[in-house]
């Protein structure tokens, strides 16, 4: 792959990196003790039980946001496996079979971790 490619795709995942991020810090927090893992903020519930409806809004919404988070993470943990690749000069090799993944595949997915074959 030649540096401009590389250069790219480069820019691609850290423009996503920076998009999920964010999309994460609306709803959750960086868990200081586990690296790469994310907190969806609790909800804060009332005292009183009038505010019962208002209270079972916020657990259905958290209860909602929690798969969200997980694929977010996901998708996160493969961008940052794919720019530490990117500086040891292993990326867009398969990690299946060691061959160097497709660049059409790598351009529709800059984090993608095998090759067509293996995908």
């Amino acid at each position: 792959m030649d540096k401009k490619t590389l250069e790219e795709l480069k820019t691609r995942l850290l423009e996503e990196q920076k998009r999920i991020q964010d999309e994460l810090g609306a709803f959750a927090a960086k868990d200081p003790n586990l690296k790469g893992d994310w907190d969806s903020k609790l909800p804060q519930f009332g005292d009183r039980t009038s505010e019962q409806d208002e209270n079972q809004d916020e657990v259905e919404e958290y209860v909602d946001v929690l798969p969200v988070e997980h694929s977010l993470e996901l998708r996160l943990r493969d961008i940052n496996l794919a720019l530490e690749k990117i500086v040891k000069g292993t990326y867009g090799t398969c990690e299946k079979c060691g061959k160097e993944i497709e660049l059409e595949r790598l351009k529709a997915d800059p984090e993608a971790r095998t090759c067509v074959e293996h995908a």
